[in-house]
């Protein structure tokens, strides 16, 4: 899940990996609703005819994680934790508590208990099911907290494996990680290619064509990006992320009312906090800062409405904080808080940007030295490590990774690929594209 596009890019939370249910599952011979909304009143009904029957509290806690995806609102994950506990009472272990123990991985993983959902992972893989899919949560578990090796081995047990169980998204986000864009890009592919041929669920397919236009648009790739967004609406109508990534798009082609209108459409199926972020900075950018401020208002509203927000938007808030220039010391809290609990590198680039506009230089040099360690080709933390280091009086290195920024992908932020450019102006270089 941040302001800009690796906020979509950081796609361990909930993949399009299915959880398979053990073979000797009795129910599967029942006919099930296509759509979700439906599959959950069905098993919502099932639950209540029979509410010693483990399977439903299974399949009911499942529809609810696949509502979630859909829709992004993460209060489904509190109802799908309450069903999958509540199968795990009536079989608590063995094979057949394999599906809802990984199942409750997955919820804790989106959650931001990254702990537990290691833990779940782990205890879905001793139950003795043969079921290799947990290990996408274990891998997805390990790259949160930045233990980038041990989550590589955790997808590599799974390469064995064919069409949507094989870990192609995953695969593709640790290329991009290590430094690989057309590697990454070349996985999500055969991502999208095994979600057609597996005729996995509409949202599914959207998603992976969400991920591959992040990836064309990490690169500058404009064009290619806007053909993954519209593909993805075609799959999915009204699909929040491909909404917001178009909205990106027309940001960057200097179609400002077009973004605006896309952001906001996002907005109205879901108020997530990267786009009222993205949405207020695209009005910042036209000069509407009544309109600005409004959005800016509701990212903050929605980053404490409850108790959940305020564990999964530490990170988003901490980084639109100090990309505003507002409540900094808050913003420094929050990414440390965060780092407590999620190690990765992108924690340790808000965390190094939340100390630079503190005011704490050789202390956010240092943080950004991790955020870069793994090669990562991403324009944001360039243009990160370019500021602090202009700051240090360090010449030779804001240059370079100012130019960095650009060179990589010119339209990285509505507002703060202007600012590289007058940055480097100011150091004496033309400002890249």
């Amino acid at each position: 899940m941040a302001t800009s596009s690796r906020g979509v890019l950081a796609i361990s939370l909930l993949l399009a990996i299915p959880l398979a249910l053990p073979p000797s599952a009795p129910h599967d011979v029942y006919a099930q609703p296509k759509t979700t909304d439906h599959l959950i009143q069905f098993y919502q009904s099932r639950v209540a005819r029979d509410p010693d029957d483990f399977f439903n509290y299974n399949k009911l806690g499942g529809a609810y994680i696949q509502k979630a995806r859909e829709t992004g609102d993460v209060t489904y994950y509190e109802l799908a934790e309450k069903a999958l506990k509540k199968s795990l009472e009536l079989v608590p272990d063995g094979p057949m508590a394999t599906s809802a123990t990984a199942s409750l991985a997955a919820v804790h993983l989106a959650k931001h208990r990254f702990a537990d959902a290691l833990t779940s992972a782990q205890k879905a893989l001793a139950l003795g099911s043969g079921d290799l899919s947990p290990q996408a949560i274990v891998g997805d578990a390990y790259l949160e907290m930045g233990e980038y090796e041990k989550a590589s081995l955790a997808y590599s047990k799974m390469l064995a494996l064919s069409g949507p169980l094989h870990p192609y998204s995953r695969l593709s986000y640790l290329q991009f990680l290590r430094g690989d864009p057309p590697g990454a890009i070349e996985h999500m592919r055969r991502a999208v290619a095994t979600a057609i041929e597996g005729n996995a669920p509409p949202e599914n397919l959207a998603w992976s064509r969400v991920q591959l236009g992040e990836l064309f648009f990490q690169i500058g790739e404009v064009a290619k990006a806007e053909a993954a967004y519209q593909d993805a609406l075609t799959t999915y109508p009204r699909y929040h992320r491909a909404l917001a990534g178009l909205g990106k798009v027309r940001a960057a082609q200097q179609k400002h009312q077009d973004a605006i209108a896309l952001y906001q459409k996002a907005l109205d199926v879901i108020p997530l906090p990267e786009y009222a972020a993205a949405l207020g900075d695209v009005y910042t950018k036209i000069g509407r800062a009544g309109d600005a401020k409004r959005q800016y208002r509701l990212v903050e509203y929605i980053g404490y409405v409850n108790t959940l927000n305020r564990t999964i938007y530490n990170r988003e808030l901490a980084l639109f904080y100090a990309d505003h220039d507002i409540m900094l010391k808050e913003a420094l809290d929050l990414a440390q808080k965060e780092l407590e609990v999620r190690r990765d590198i992108y924690t340790h680039d808000v965390l190094g940007w939340a100390l630079y506009k503190n005011g704490k230089l050789l202390e956010a040099r240092a943080a950004m030295t991790d955020a870069l360690r793994l090669g990562t080709r991403d324009a944001r933390l360039f243009f990160h490590a370019g500021m602090i280091h202009r700051s240090l009086g360090d010449t030779e290195k804001a240059r370079e990774y100012l130019l960095r920024a650009l060179s990589t992908n010119p339209h990285f932020h509505v507002l703060q690929a202007d600012v590289a450019r007058r940055a480097l102006q100011e150091l004496g270089v033309g400002g890249g594209r």
